[in-house]
């Protein structure tokens, strides 16, 4: 028997659920601000991933699901969405939409990396971005609505860690400081921080290897924040001053840096107090250089993406259920094996108003009703010669136990609640 890829798995019953319940929730949160939703493709030229999340990042230099296609071209498919969706922006000449653009997105994600607990080979993010402004407005917009969404779902073990990682000429100078604090002990790093103090000494900051948090705590290393000049000091005020005024909690945590080359300015995380050390549902930044990146004209955005399973994770560890997928309304029973034809155009008939559904062999009644309570059905209707004939069913309410001979329309109107 073949089986799913390995880091791959499939989306149904309980865990279909939770995933719909997390898209539904983005969906009713980002286009409550207006936002409308993009389906960029699963993969992308790898450039825009090279350029757009960084050459130094461990997502283009390990994680990345690349190939040659049969015209010679490489193609990534997408580790992160906020890339192809600049990229949209620009080739679909959004920028000269009204300012700024909202959009919102669902959709598989891809990264070669071991697969664990919350995060496989394929797993699934919602996001949203906001591109074509500046303003500190917009970057507390887009926390806020992280936030509410997790909230939303009854989810109570979060934090959010707000941080700064300043403008370039910022970043410059504290990776200026981090290697003179650094390469004195370089041996003692890890083998992927020792080649970062060469490429971009900030991501050692977000290393997980105990030796770079042992030699990180022992030399005192100073935040980046200490390192924000005036204007993305002032940015970063102007932020939290905002959430304050909406009522979302944070903390300022000098060790956010996310793990994506083209952050500016405004970062966080969320974390669930139950999941240990994979306990980060989520994030986000400003990223205004991006689209420059990209090849295209200055646009400013800022966005985040939640980890749809990580999500469920949070949900399931607090003891919350997901939004049940709808059962039928109403499963159409023949009597006679003659009649079953006549089920299917019954239960066609109700279609889309009802969930509808009919059994493909003659039941007697009692065997019919059973079925349809197995199916989930509210309501059973029993289709006889009498029914047939008179062109009604025979409809049983399986919770209540009422039963009444109707006509089609009659069933529409007793089950969506009218006075049938």
């Amino acid at each position: 028997m073949i089986r799913a890829v390995k880091g791959t798995h499939d989306l149904l019953g309980t865990a279909l659920a939770y995933h719909r319940t997390v898209v539904e929730a983005t969906r009713r949160w980002a286009e409550a601000a207006g936002a409308e939703e993009i389906a960029t493709p699963i993969f992308e030229h790898t450039e825009v991933f090279e350029r757009g999340v960084g050459q130094t990042t461990d997502i283009v230099q390990k994680e990345m699901f690349s190939f040659t296609d049969r015209g010679g071209r490489s193609l990534t498919l997408r580790p992160e969405g906020t890339a192809g969706v600049v990229r949209a922006y620009l080739e679909h000449g959004m920028k000269v939409w009204p300012q700024p653009v909202r959009l919102w997105y669902a959709g598989p994600m891809f990264r070669a990396e071991r697969p664990q607990k919350g995060r496989q080979r394929q797993f699934h993010q919602t996001g949203y971005e906001v591109i074509g402004a500046a303003e500190p407005e917009v970057d507390a917009e887009a926390v806020a609505l992280s936030w509410r969404i997790l909230e939303s779902l009854g989810l109570r073990g979060l934090t959010l860690k707000l941080g700064s990682v300043g403008d370039p000429a910022d970043r410059e100078r504290y990776n200026a400081y981090l290697r003179e604090r650094l390469e004195p002990h370089a041996e003692r790093l890890s083998e992927d921080s020792r080649r970062r103090l060469q490429t971009n000494p900030m991501r050692i900051l977000d290393s997980k290897a105990p030796p770079d948090r042992e030699l990180l705590t022992e030399l005192r290393v100073r935040p980046m924040l200490d390192f924000l000049g005036d204007a993305a000091r002032q940015h970063f005020e102007a932020v939290q001053a905002r959430l304050r005024a909406l009522g979302v909690p944070f903390e300022v945590d000098p060790a956010i840096v996310r793990g994506l080359d083209y952050y500016v300015r405004s970062s966080w995380e969320i974390h669930h107090d139950r999941l240990g050390a994979q306990s980060a549902l989520g994030g986000g930044g400003r990223y205004d250089g991006l689209s420059e990146l990209l090849g295209g004209p200055p646009a400013p955005g800022v966005g985040w993406a939640l980890g749809v399973e990580r999500v469920a994770l949070a949900m399931q560890a607090e003891g919350l259920s997901p939004v049940p997928a709808p059962g039928l309304d109403l499963y159409v029973v023949p009597l006679e094996p003659e009649l079953v034809p006549r089920a299917l155009e019954a239960a066609a008939a109700f279609w889309p108003e009802l969930r509808a559904q009919y059994a493909l062999k003659a039941r007697k009644p009692g065997k019919g009703l059973q079925e349809a309570e197995k199916k989930g059905a509210r309501y059973a209707a029993l289709l006889g010669p009498d029914e047939a004939a008179a062109g009604k069913l025979t409809v049983k309410d399986l919770k209540t136990g009422e039963q009444r001979t109707l006509s089609p329309e009659e069933v529409k109107e007793w089950i969506r609640g009218g006075t049938a």
